[in-house]
């Protein structure tokens, strides 16, 4: 029998991935006992106390035990929780001994989506990779450069220390876990009844590219701005350097530590999401999408486009325009 602990945490907890893994876990015992095999999993809800939790102000969870009276699981499960970072971290700090000791003794431990900022301040993250949902990365990367950020993945599996990507993208994780925990036909069925697309391993399609703007910087925001409304042109680092009286190994250097892209990543990432925009909403083919923002060879361009989404221009155009995927 697997001992599967879910986290009844403090804060403004997305409720979905608290009763997502309930139902995932607890309805795989019923896809075993049908299959006549015995039941595998034991789900419980784990709070610091036994006080119930109100989520969105009106949904109430009450945990089935607290850490101190937990017996030993399998796996722990950090449900996401929205608000204030520090905040957030600070209401749950009584959770991260109980779940270092756990892994200690060889517990697991998955986060969801932002759970991630929690599993990371139990300090089992240094060193490893991590995912969360891509509008967090930023913030994640400034709270903890010590942990390899994959925001581009849906799944991380560390020898046990699991990270899923943003939002529903969760449910790709747990049916990850249940293969492991059980076997592919497993996941396969509750793939189907729960009608996730199973094995979807990339979320960058989903990202949404805004610029890194939470810096004090003026010189690489003002290229950052000059970047962002000339994206059509051909700018070099030479240029901007020349523009902004820096030179072009400070500039580099300043530029990679104010936004975690070099300059050259920069202006791939701006004329990308330019392009997806134009993917989205026009009737334009590739090549003119292409030239608008600012690429003459073709080759290159679907390179960079499916490397920085996940998707060729083809395939992105046909996913999100429905004018064009009739």
């Amino acid at each position: 029998m697997k001992q599967i602990s879910i986290l009844v945490p403090r804060g403004a907890v997305a409720l979905s991935c608290i009763e997502g893994s309930f139902v995932a876990f607890t309805k795989a015992n019923d896809f075993l006992e049908s299959l006549g095999r015995p039941p595998l999993f034991k789900v419980q809800l784990v709070g610091l106390t036994n006080e119930a939790q109100v989520y969105d102000r009106l949904f109430k969870v009450t945990p089935d035990t607290t850490i101190s009276q937990a017996p030993a699981s399998d796996l722990i499960i950090i449900p996401a929780v929205n608000g204030e970072r520090a905040d957030v971290i600070e209401q749950n700090k009584e959770f991260y001994p109980w779940i270092v000791a756990q892994h200690q003794k060889g517990t697991e431990v998955a986060s969801l989506c932002v759970g991630a900022f929690l599993l990371a301040s139990t300090g089992l993250l240094k060193g490893r990779r991590c995912s969360t949902h891509w509008l967090a990365a930023d913030e994640f990367r400034s709270m903890f450069p010590d942990i390899e950020l994959v925001s581009e993945k849906i799944i991380t599996d560390e020898n046990g220390i699991y990270s899923s990507g943003g939002a529903n993208s969760f449910w790709n994780l747990l049916l990850y876990i249940l293969e492991k925990y059980t076997d592919r036909d497993m996941a396969i069925l509750a793939a189907k009844y729960f009608e996730i697309e199973i094995d979807r391993n990339n979320q960058s399609f989903f990202t949404i590219f805004k610029g890194q703007r939470e810096h004090q910087d003026e010189s690489v925001k003002a290229a950052q701005e000059f970047i962002e409304q000339n994206f059509q042109e051909k700018i070099t680092v030479e240029q901007l350097s020349s523009m902004f009286a820096v030179g072009r190994r400070s500039l580099e250097r300043r530029f990679k530590k104010a936004t975690n892209n070099t300059v050259s990543e920069y202006i791939q990432r701006v004329k990308v999401e330019v392009a997806k925009k134009g993917f989205e909403s026009s009737r334009k083919n590739i090549n003119e999408v292409m030239w608008e923002v600012g690429y003459s060879d073709t080759k290159a361009f679907r390179t960079i486009f499916k490397k920085t989404t996940g998707l060729s221009p083809l395939e992105y155009r046909n996913k999100y325009n429905k004018a064009v995927a009739r």
